[in-house]
């Protein structure tokens, strides 16, 4: 009866969650040429132009300026006193592969096994996540969601926040290999593991993931060789798991890994060493201000976060909201992150902690926008305001890292998004909850 309870509620909750996602959707979006003029544009990448002009065509941005002309065809959105900013990119989220964390059948993250390069964070994502729309009006357009579980977890993908299924809003479907190295120090208090036998672990479990780069490094090697002069020769059996390893092993692909504590981090540099062909960058990285030469000298760039409690009880509060400038003033390229699912909208506060501690602002832009649009090789398309690249922009009244500023409009691959959700939804019903009452 349990299950049979467990089942039923797991049904009306997905039931109401696509409801509600259906429900989000009914206003349409915009599509055509746009002109949005009198506003201070936010570049990025080519410094500020005051009572600028940026004309949208289709998907792309094609020109931004001042005395730009404007045709009939274009519709024009007076922007004036406003500032406009390319849409920012969170980095590291498990955005629509997990809708209720605590309801397994709305998680869809996880692979059995522990060498799963051949999974594609792209083909579970949820175009209609509840928390998709919640996400995009805050102008956070683009993620980067992973899978996780296991030593190679998969491959994440580069989605933009807008469309009806994966196909349509992928930017980049094999964004970034995620592997989880071991820990060469204990788990807590509760590890009573001796320092041998965590030691011994650490080498055992190392030993399988060079095992396994080596073992595709052959098989590529084998294709290779084969695809060139298949005369007499045996074609080798087709492997999907060393097959997805080629574009990593080329640093076609980054390889993203999860460190976080000092011994940890320096562990990763040494290992990375091992494997120059390979393009690495580093997730969470939260005492990366204590060894942040090191990973500047590595060149690794890193995905950090700013919300969370220092892991050492005499190290300082400010130490987390610091970190990420302590690392960018050591020549660290620092992408600020949500490391989270349905709060990926509150990337843009994280960064202005660390624009408060020590980043500075344009830092922390630049930290939301072409950083991570660099450490995921799309920027090509995203990242900044600049003719030829895709239309992923926002207008604010404001500084977007302030909690009180609005968004007041967001473009996504062209798209003049409705600026709903099941967050605007709630407000609108309970602000006129007195009325209904009466």
């Amino acid at each position: 009866m349990k299950k049979l309870n467990i089942f039923v509620f797991a049904a009306v909750l997905l039931f109401g969650l696509n409801a509600t996602a259906e429900a989000q959707i009914t206003e349409k979006p915009e599509f055509g040429k746009f002109a949005i003029t009198g506003a201070t544009i936010h570049t990025v990448t080519n410094g500020t132009i005051e009572g600028g002009v940026i004309l949208i065509d289709g998907e792309e941005i094609v020109q931004v300026g001042q005395n730009v002309r404007i045709t009939n065809d274009y519709q024009r959105i007076d922007a004036s006193g406003k500032h406009v900013y390319p849409g920012f990119i969170d980095g590291w989220s498990a955005l629509g592969l997990v809708e209720v964390s605590a309801v397994a059948v709305t998680v869809d993250n996880r692979e059995l096994g522990q060498f799963n390069p051949h999974m594609y964070a792209f083909t579970a994502f949820n175009p209609h996540s509840a928390s998709v729309p919640v996400t995009r009006v805050s102008g956070v357009t683009t993620v980067m969601t992973r899978p996780s579980s296991g030593s190679i977890a998969g491959k994440g993908a580069v989605m933009d926040l807008w469309g009806y299924s994966p196909d349509s809003m992928a930017v980049k479907k094999s964004g970034a290999l995620i592997l989880n190295l071991p820990s060469s120090q204990g788990g807590g208090w509760w590890d009573n593991r001796s320092e041998e036998e965590i030691r011994k672990q650490y080498e055992q479990n190392i030993k399988e993931i060079n095992d396994f780069i080596e073992k595709a490094k052959f098989y590529h090697e084998m294709m290779e060789a084969y695809n060139e002069n298949p005369s007499g020769k045996t074609k080798p059996d087709y492997d999907p798991r060393m097959d997805a390893m080629g574009e990593v092993l080329s640093g076609e692909v980054p390889v993203v890994i999860s460190v976080n504590r000092e011994q940890q981090i320096l562990d990763a540099i040494e290992w990375t060493k091992s494997h120059e062909n390979m393009n690495f960058v580093f997730a969470g990285v939260e005492e990366g201000w204590r060894v942040a030469d090191e990973i500047a000298e590595a060149g690794i760039p890193v995905l950090t976060t700013t919300l969370y409690t220092p892991a050492r009880d005499y190290d300082n509060y400010q130490r987390p909201y610091q970190n990420p400038g302590l690392m960018a003033a050591a020549g660290v390229k620092v992408a600020i992150v949500s490391d989270d699912t349905e709060n990926s909208r509150n990337a843009p506060f994280e960064a202005g902690y660390a624009a408060a501690y020590g980043l500075g602002k344009e830092e922390a832009i630049k930290a939301l926008t072409i950083n991570p649009a660099e450490i995921f090789g799309v920027d090509n398309v995203l990242g900044s305001l600049e003719a030829g690249k895709q239309a992923n922009l926002f207008i604010s009244d404001g500084d977007p890292l302030e909690p009180m500023t609005n968004i007041e409009q967001v473009f996504i691959k062209g798209y003049k998004i409705p600026m709903t959700s099941r967050h605007t939804q709630l407000y609108d019903e309970f602000l006129n909850r007195d009325a209904v009452n009466k």
